[in-house]
């Protein structure tokens, strides 16, 4: 409830002095970064180019000034969102302000806002009014929680203040309601029934319990979070990673953390949660984007969004089997198989196992050669193995060649000693002594020199392995094939395989298919090391991922440290993508691995929900539908069209209304890139502008209304949502349908349009 008029104008005052301190303190800052950038320069000009210790520290010192500087004018306008008094045992009450970052006073020393990661802070989303408790640096703290308080701040201004718990956000689901839950928070209605953005928002003020036990779960371990659309799973993923940031930042860089997003568009969706929350330097990529970097590809990728989009116009195509059976066969933990039998087919048969010799004389014989490489160091990968073993050749060198010069001091000892023993004493005899000796010392001379550059030719020969070419190798050769497959691939399929691969080499294509098997070649090959991996990596949704792309990412990471989160109701690629967890669960992370299920959905109306659950219970999975906040608003609409006029006239309609109600961002999505071209087509030709057509490449939003294909708005939400032509041909009653339409269905926060030809699609 809102708190009253006495509370109100404290709370006021309070603020007030905050963002009076707080502009004081940016010009403090200010100051100090303008003195301390003199500073560098000043000791860059002596060090004239030479390493100085004291300037090191001086560009550290600038880059925390710089840092801080740019959150507190960050937060300006709104220093803080909530409050809570806690009195701790046998001490006074406290009062704790509660923003997105930390505030301090360091003249004074002064904490004046308490960074919303900080221990105590936890008692904001999780404590209850009464008896609490928080774990602290040094151990649990115990005390009574007293009040927690939440403010709506805008512009500097106090606009509101509530005095709610967390806990009691929402109520449980009233006894016979089919409606969903009862939304008691105001601040949280308040913040729900807000026009969606361009961009995604961060959610500090309105972290729930059951999102906040994820965001601050233990580092080292895999956290696999189920959430049904519209439960936040992406932002908390990326509220868990701000807070291990925060956490563990003596032990983590956000250069030592990796955000896997499914398309450009969607990386440009989330880039400023990371930055509003001081975690700007976290590297945030496609998978495609960071295979091509490790690979150092300079073909072209084929993404997963161009494959499925082939597939779903040309469905009833033959071909379209072999495009599906290959993306399941690639990306299935068969596949590492048959690629682990395959690199041990190239350490039996790839490698050089001939003697390392210097004319007739042999340093290394190919038998030890072989068995140092495939047995003694057969725990490292390939490359790794090159390394070590040229490391032990050139420690043993001395040694060996030492025995050869013993061998060669023997070998002229019997000849000097024929001569000796044979010839009488005479200039000729001493001629030929001299002569043999002169050869013995020669040849020991010319072994030594000889050596060092024959073993170095050695090791350069085994050379660096280009990947693209053993890749191609391996489809290309049936002796592999009938080896490494052992039946299991069809040899049909494989041939498809095959010339697939050949094409696109020759096209200077690569399919995305093809990159995590590359991927884990290399590593296998080069190994990779424990310096090189990251410290955590978050997967977001990971449900189109392939379970030989997460093994694969499960080498990249150390301590097993992940945040994966996704939703099978939603796996469109359905031929290489999780349908169920549990084979996630005990193949790849080997039951290593904490899961837990979302399913509170605030994204959405009650009626937008309950809708878009009609076609997730017709999918074939074990999901609970999802929940909605007690938000009410209008039943989506399914309209019937006849022509072109009917669509225009009716978008005509909609935008109107959408634009009444003070709402702006309109998504207009088609099943797939062609039919949204032809839609987009007919508005321009019709003089209808300020839509923007989306495409596979697209990084940004161009404006508030989009054309956009289905399988391209996944973890995407507007304001209202236009589903194209949802008719009984368009979206029949097939795995995939089912999948797409329930994540069209699950976009929209306010209003939901579904306009159909002909028939009405039956799963609606």
């Amino acid at each position: 409830m809102s708190i009253d008029s006495k509370e109100f104008n404290f709370e006021e005052c309070k603020l007030q002095d905050t963002i009076i301190w707080l502009k004081d303190e940016i010009k403090y800052l200010q100051e100090n970064n303008k003195s301390m950038k003199k500073t560098v320069q000043k000791l860059k000009k002596e060090a004239k180019g030479r390493y100085s210790v004291q300037l090191e520290a001086a560009i550290k010192v600038h880059e925390m000034l710089k840092e801080k500087l740019k959150g507190y004018k960050d937060v300006k306008e709104s220093p803080y969102f909530a409050r809570i008094d806690f009195t701790e045992k046998r001490r006074d009450k406290e009062s704790f302000y509660i923003g997105k970052i930390g505030l301090t006073d360091d003249r004074e020393e002064d904490e004046k806002v308490i960074d919303w990661r900080a221990p105590i802070a936890d008692l904001y989303y999780s404590g209850t009014e009464g008896k609490a408790n928080y774990e602290g640096p040094y151990g649990m703290i115990e005390g009574e929680l007293l009040l927690k308080r939440k403010f709506i701040i805008k512009n500097k201004k106090l606009v509101n203040a509530f005095d709610e718990g967390a806990n009691q956000i929402i109520l449980k689901t009233l006894e016979g309601s089919e409606e969903g839950e009862a939304l008691q928070d105001e601040f949280l209605k308040i913040t729900l029934e807000e026009s969606a953005n361009k961009k995604l928002k961060d959610i500090v003020a309105t972290i729930q319990k059951e999102q906040n036990d994820i965001i601050r779960s233990e580092k080292n371990k895999a956290l696999i979070v189920q959430g049904s659309a519209g439960s936040g799973k992406t932002t908390i993923a990326l509220h868990r990673l701000a807070y291990l940031l925060y956490k563990y930042k003596n032990k983590i860089l956000p250069e030592e953390v990796l955000v896997l997003a499914p398309n450009k568009l969607f990386l440009d969706y989330i880039s400023e949660v990371l930055p509003n929350l001081g975690s700007g330097k976290v590297s945030q990529k496609t998978f495609e984007e960071m295979s091509k970097e490790l690979l150092q590809l300079k073909e072209k990728i084929c993404s997963k969004d161009e494959k499925l989009s082939f597939v779903i116009e040309n469905l009833s195509d033959k071909q379209i089997k072999y495009i599906v059976n290959s993306s399941k066969v690639k990306g299935s933990l068969v596949f590492k198989t048959i690629m682990d039998r395959y690199v041990k087919y190239i350490e039996f048969t790839g490698m050089d196992y001939e003697d390392i010799k210097i004319d007739d004389y042999i340093i290394y014989t190919g038998k030890e050669i072989k068995d140092l490489f495939i047995k003694n160091l057969k725990h490292l990968p390939l490359e790794k193995r090159k390394e070590e073993m040229k490391r032990y050749f050139n420690a043993q060198l001395g040694n060996r060649l030492e025995n050869i010069n013993n061998t060669i001091e023997e070998q002229y000892e019997f000849l000097l000693k024929h001569v000796r023993n044979s010839m009488e004493e005479s200039a000729e005899k001493r001629r030929k002594l001299t002569e043999l000796y002169d050869e013995r010392n020669e040849k020991i001379d010319n072994i030594k020199q000889e050596s060092k550059k024959i073993m170095k030719e050695y090791f350069n020969n085994l050379g660096k392995i280009n990947i693209v070419k053993l890749y191609t190798k391996l489809f290309n050769d049936d002796e592999i094939y009938s080896k490494v497959t052992s039946g299991k691939v069809p040899k049909a399929l494989w041939n498809y395989m095959r010339d697939e691969l050949n094409t696109n080499i020759n096209n200077k294509t690569i399919d995305s298919d093809d990159l995590a098997p590359m991927l884990y070649l290399k590593f296998k090959i080069q190994g990779i090391k424990e310096e090189e991996k990251y410290k955590h990596i978050v997967i977001d949704e990971a449900q189109d991922y392939s379970s030989f792309e997460i093994y694969l990412l499960k080498s990249m990471v150390s301590n097993n440290s992940f945040t994966v989160v996704g939703d099978v109701g939603q796996s469109i690629y359905y031929y290489k993508g999780i349908g169920d967890w549990n084979k996630l669960i005990h193949e790849v992370y080997e039951d290593e691995v904490e899961y837990i299920p979302l399913t509170q959905s605030y994204r959405s109306t009650v009626e937008i929900v309950n809708f878009a659950n009609k076609v997730l219970k017709k999918q074939e999975n074990s999901l609970n539908p999802a929940k909605p906040v007690l938000r009410h608003g209008k039943i989506p609409q399914i309209i019937r069209y006849s022509n072109d006029e009917e669509i225009l006239y009716t978008l005509k309609n909609i935008i109107k209304e959408v634009e009444s109600l003070g709402k702006s961002t309109i998504a207009l999505i088609g099943k797939d890139f062609e039919e949204c071209r032809e839609v987009y087509h007919l508005l321009n030709s019709n003089y209808i502008k300020g839509w923007s057509l989306v495409g596979e490449d697209d990084s940004s939003f161009k404006c508030d209304k989009l054309v956009i294909p289905s399988y391209m708005t996944k973890g995407l939400e507007f304001d209202c949502s236009i589903v194209l032509n949802c008719s009984k041909d368009k979206y029949a009653n097939t795995s995939l349908d089912k999948k797409l339409l329930y994540v069209v269905l699950t976009r929209a926060l306010h209003l939901e349009y579904i306009l159909y030809k002909g028939e009405v699609s039956e799963l609606i």
